[in-house]
């Protein structure tokens, strides 16, 4: 066993040992069908720390003719598959991470020398017998070995996409790398499974999307194998039930992506939240807000205005199709917004082709990104939002409507202001840090219509419930009375206690707004 050829099975015996281990096994199941088919070459891209490498080890212990693995899967959903005997340890596994050829290397040039000489020196010691050529690459190494053994490859590649991401400027480089994939994979007998994972979908580089040949899962589309890279929401429930957790808390902060039809949480933050006892910002933590603060600053017309309207609760139309799957070619703001998503700092809608922020933790990063930022109004209403929760419980009407209309200047330049759709937005950005100890849910179905603004105390809060709705050039008497009766408190099925009828109203004459606030019990 080498290094890089048959590897040990390692990796992924640590992954089952782990306290917290979620059984991806099936995964192998979808691969078996794709063996030595039209489909065999499958490429998943993946938000960092959402559970790329452990699939990719999976497969490689699974799939290695050098170990014995059948007691590593005993007890894993796959040995239920008809698949199962049939493909285990009968085939070369070729494992890569091409993140560490990257580290050791000077140039691409250079990365690529030492791919080829070190897959080649494993190769010739393995299979010491066989007939090599005298012009010796690696293609013709693989091609040798397959001749002689009838034992055909399966090629792991994990961060394939670390070149496109490091090496950005490198035009050419670039284009020798991909070259170098479609080479080693496209119309070779030798393959009969390519896998790949990497953060971003296969760069469009005109001819050189000749890698076209993998099929993509990507956080835009993974439909049929979404399930098999993140945790699903029956897998997070049954963690939180084991473990005696707040499955509502834990789908607040780390919820939210939704690939195709199934809700995804982030893997890194459940287990780390499970195991350190808490609900925090542990995925965010891995990066600076330097990470997010370099995109969302660039200057693409609407692209600020879209970011604090997603801040405020909004979901944005984008058009996926012009991202060019790299990280410094932009042409539009849903370039930018297309790359956060894969980023895994907003998710997608397939069905409405609408993003969003996923949930409470991503959401509170983009919070610190703005505040060191130059966007002083968005954070000044940040800062504001203490307060202006403060005096709402104690019915200050007065400092309500001050605090309100403080928000709006802010934020004039930004959003534009002229019906309670636009008012409901700086309402949401203006009660920001109530989402500490409130779930937030706009235009929500209540008794007779739509309540605009219900805020619904979480576990161990004691504040009351509020219910707030909008009225542009109206009055804040038809507010409350909309509330009553169009009986919106009906919402609350579950709450028991006292509920603040909130109305706010914007005059566009006069630029005032006004507020009035009443209490009753449920």
């Amino acid at each position: 066993m080498g290094i890089y050829l048959n590897p040990r099975n390692t990796d992924f015996q640590r992954a089952v040992n782990s306290e917290i281990y979620v059984d991806k096994s099936m995964l192998i199941e979808y691969a078996n069908k794709k063996l030595n088919t039209e489909q065999q070459f499958i490429c998943v891209s993946r938000p960092r720390r959402f559970g790329k490498s452990m699939a990719a080890n999976m497969l490689s212990a699974y799939y290695n003719c050098k170990n014995d693995s059948r007691q590593l899967f005993c007890n894993l959903k796959i040995t239920e598959s008809d698949t199962f005997e049939k493909h285990l340890n009968k085939y070369n596994v070729i494992r890569i991470n091409m993140q560490n050829f990257l580290n050791e290397s000077h140039d691409i040039n250079e990365m690529l020398g030492f791919v080829e000489e070190d897959l080649i020196d494993e190769i010739k010691e393995e299979y010491p017998d066989v007939k090599y050529p005298k012009r010796e690459t690696l293609i013709k190494v693989l091609a040798s070995v397959f001749s002689c053994t009838d034992v055909p490859f399966v090629i792991i590649i994990d961060e394939w996409d670390c070149v496109l991401r490091e090496s950005s400027i490198d035009d050419e480089g670039q284009k020798k790398y991909l070259d170098f994939l479609c080479n080693l994979f496209k119309d070779k007998s030798y393959v009969s499974l390519g896998y790949m994972t990497g953060i971003l979908p296969i760069k469009k580089y005109g001819k050189h999307s000749a890698i076209n040949v993998f099929y993509e899962y990507s956080m835009t589309d993974a439909a049929p194998i979404s399930e098999f890279t993140g945790f699903t929401e029956s897998e997070v429930k049954a963690i939180c039930d084991r473990y005696d957790k707040s499955f509502t808390e834990m789908k607040r902060w780390y919820d939210g992506y939704r690939v195709n039809n199934d809700d995804i949480y982030n893997p890194k933050s459940v287990v780390e939240s499970v195991l350190r006892g808490g609900f925090n910002n542990y995925w965010t933590s891995t990066e600076t807000y330097e990470a997010l603060k370099v995109y969302i600053e660039m200057n693409f017309d609407g692209l600020k205005d879209t970011i604090i309207e997603l801040l405020a609760g909004q979901k944005a139309k984008i058009d996926t199709t012009t991202f060019t799957n790299d990280m410094v070619t932009f042409s539009s703001k849903d370039d930018v917004l297309t790359l956060l998503i894969h980023l895994g700092y907003l998710t997608y809608d397939i069905d409405t082709k609408e993003v969003s922020i996923p949930n409470y933790e991503i959401s509170e990063q983009y919070a610190s990104t703005i505040k060191v930022m130059g966007w002083s109004e968005v954070a000044e209403s940040l800062k504001r939002s203490d307060e202006l929760l403060e005096v709402t419980l104690k019915c200050d009407e007065k400092r309500v409507a001050q605090l309100v209309e403080q928000a709006h200047q802010d934020n004039t330049s930004i959003l534009e202001y002229n019906d309670e759709n636009s008012l409901s937005c700086v309402l949401s950005l203006a009660y920001y840090s109530a989402r500490k100890t409130y779930t937030i849910e706009r235009e929500l179905a209540a008794g007779k219509g739509y309540a605009d603004l219900v805020f619904k105390p979480r576990a161990n809060n004691t504040n009351p419930a509020m219910i707030i709705e909008l009225k542009y050039n109206h009055s804040t008497e038809e507010a409350l009375d909309q509330i009553k009766n169009n009986q919106y408190a009906d919402c609350l099925k579950d709450y028991r206690g006292e509920i603040l009828l909130v109305g706010v109203n914007y005059d566009k004459k006069t630029k005032k707004h006004s507020c009035k606030i009443e209490k009753i019990s449920k």
